[in-house]
């Protein structure tokens, strides 16, 4: 990728304990850094509801913590695609970890998802990618984007059995023929904006707060809310491959010209009618499908980037494939794409039940979908996975406790296990690095490793503190 890419999950969690979830993911939190076992416990107040131990970091690169009750993972800054696969897997494998140690996985579990079946909360999976400065945000260009961010649901989709009213229903919630008992995205109903600064309750596509966590002359920080926790490989590489590429028509000018009438409507439409037809309306009013709009993105970026490198020509061809079978046979995504997934496999567990795509029964069959525990993933035994992006499992426990080498995670990362073995008051952040009777060591720029100015940073951490004079 031409970019630093980063998610951050947010884990439901289902325990059979009297003690409820709230403690369940408590103990998992202080279980990865209790002795500096996965990272380094924050020893500071980040915010008014970050208090001291409320998270940290971690010796991969990446952060756990707790948010709003649930437990939150960030993989740390990757490059290459097969980095955020990796080290978003080693996220479920360190959560999974914790349960099986304290012997709490038979009665507790962590759910990869976005909705809450009971009482119909959301949780989500940000998606956070550096874009330079100098990219022209045009009206052209971010309606554009738009268009992008809101038709790759059809790929991009968890899938979900029933529906939820938003907040705002915009009119369109349930439009006539709509299938209210399944859907193609788990986020597509709590999305109320196109573009807003804050997080909660007026959830937009784009989140527009200006908080690059860099150099703020060189680089933002593209945050997205609108997209589902996928689970399965193709499913998760296809979202953010794709995303990169369109970042990467942006930067240089390039994009589509086109412009939906309504975004957030036109997302909502097209998850509640998970059999077609895809048609969206246009900013001119004209009526086009959705499938022929991605695939002018998909041609746009083979005009641009077709040859640049394998990863990218790995992408532009499966992206190809997968927009073939949205147009002619979905059924062939299975494995590839969690929605079409779900579907099929909920679909063969209604047909054998004898049950109604409404029984109850389904919300907990939607949930083992999302299962971290590998074993209990239903997804997990239906992925197709193709050969370049299949991953060696060894890679993925590593992630566990090594960074990317081609990111400022590495140098974050050595930092970190320097002040394990200081054991004097730090504080670690995404961009900043601090220890008692040092100066901070800022790491402005995402895509360095290291450079002199940290390796003497580091050398003088090692020195001893020196010892008062006493006149």
């Amino acid at each position: 990728m031409n970019r630093i890419v980063g998610l951050e999950t947010e884990y439901g969690c289902l325990t059979a304990e009297e003690s409820g979830p709230a403690v369940i993911i408590s103990r998992v939190r202080n279980w990865l850094f209790r002795k500096d076992r996965y990272g380094l416990a924050d020893m500071h107040q980040r915010d008014w509801d970050e208090p001291a131990g409320n998270g940290g970091f971690l010796f991969n690169g990446g952060r756990a913590y707790l948010d709003m009750g649930h437990m939150e993972y960030c993989t740390p800054e990757c490059r290459t695609l097969l980095d955020v696969l990796r080290y978003d897997q080693a996220g479920d494998d360190m959560l999974q970890h914790a349960l099986c140690e304290m012997f709490l996985d038979r009665q507790s579990s962590f759910i990869r998802n976005n909705i809450d079946h009971y009482t119909g909360a959301t949780f989500g999976c940000h998606e956070n990618y550096l874009v330079r400065r100098s990219a022209p945000l045009t009206e052209r260009n971010v309606l554009s984007l738009l268009t992008f961010l809101t038709l790759r649901v059809l790929y991009t989709g968890a899938g979900r059995v029933g529906a939820t009213l938003g907040s705002e229903h915009r009119g369109d919630t349930r439009a006539a023929g709509a299938d209210a008992h399944f859907q193609i995205s788990q986020r597509a109903d709590y999305i109320n904006n196109d573009l807003f600064e804050w997080v909660q309750f007026n959830r937009a596509i784009i989140n527009t707060r200006d908080e690059p966590l860099a150099d703020s002359a060189k680089y933002r920080r593209l945050h997205l809310l609108h997209g589902d926790t996928s689970v399965l490989p193709v499913t998760l590489l296809l979202k953010v491959g794709t995303t990169a590429l369109i970042l990467d028509l942006l930067e240089e000018d390039r994009l589509p010209e086109l412009a939906l009438e309504d975004a957030v409507r036109s997302m909502r439409a097209l998850s509640h009618h998970p059999d077609g037809p895809w048609d969206v309306v246009l900013l001119d009013g004209r009526t086009a499908s959705a499938v022929s709009l991605l695939r002018q993105y998909q041609q746009a970026a083979q005009r641009a980037f077709a040859g640049r490198d394998e990863e990218t020509d790995i992408l532009l061809r499966i992206w190809e494939s997968a927009l073939m079978a949205l147009d002619s046979r979905p059924e062939d995504l299975v494995g590839w794409v969690d929605w079409a997934t779900k579907r099929w496999l909920i679909g063969q567990f209604v047909n054998s039940e004898k049950i109604k795509w409404d029984d109850p029964w389904l919300a907990a069959q939607d949930l083992e979908f999302h299962h971290v525990d590998r074993e209990r993933n239903l997804a997990r035994h239906l992925a197709r996975i193709p050969r370049e992006w299949d991953l060696d499992e060894e890679l993925v426990v590593r992630a566990r406790q090594e960074p990317p080498q081609d990111t400022r995670a590495h140098l974050r990362s050595r930092v970190m296990h320097r002040l394990k073995a200081r054991r004097k008051p730090y504080f670690v952040d995404w961009e900043m690095v601090g220890a008692e009777g040092c100066e901070a060591l800022h790491l402005m720029d995402p895509f360095d490793r290291g450079s002199a100015q940290a390796e003497a940073w580091i050398q003088n951490l090692e020195q001893p503190a020196a010892k008062p004079v006493i006149p």
